[in-house]
Formats: structure tokens, C-alpha cells, sequence
């Protein structure tokens, strides 16, 4: 797994996608994979990321996430 994260940072970086971007991007996938995995559960997906529902609500409202996918 870490040699796989080195590898996709290094590609990142050659294609000069910035910190900022590429936190975001993750943050979001990160959640929408949750949602999925629990169905659209968001008190459950708070749970998974160890975060409290009222943060993961915010987040899904900033990033326009709309449940499973």
C-alpha cells in the first residue's frame, strides 16, 4: 500500500497537482467510498471515518457528494 501511495504522490507532483487539490480530491473520494460502503448511511460512514455526523454532513454538502454511487 505505501509503495503504491509513493508511486501515485510522485505522479501527482510530476503533473503538478497541488497539495490543496489533491487533499480534496481525496477527502472526497474518501467519503464517497464510505456513503457507498454503507449504503448512504451517514451516521454509520461518520462512524467509519471517525469523524462526527454533523463534520461528515458539512463535507458532503461542500463537496456536492449525493450518497451511494
Amino acid at each position: 500500500m505505501k509503495e503504491k501511495l509513493k508511486c501515485l504522490v510522485e505522479e501527482m507532483i510530476d503533473h503538478r497537482i497541488f497539495l490543496d487539490e489533491a487533499l480534496d480530491e481525496f477527502e472526497k473520494r474518501f467519503i464517497q467510498t464510505a456513503l457507498t460502503k454503507t449504503h448512504g448511511n451517514q451516521t454509520k460512514a461518520a462512524e467509519v471515518l471517525g469523524v462526527h455526523r454533523n463534520t461528515l454532513n458539512r463535507k458532503i454538502v461542500h463537496y456536492k457528494l449525493n450518497g451511494p454511487q
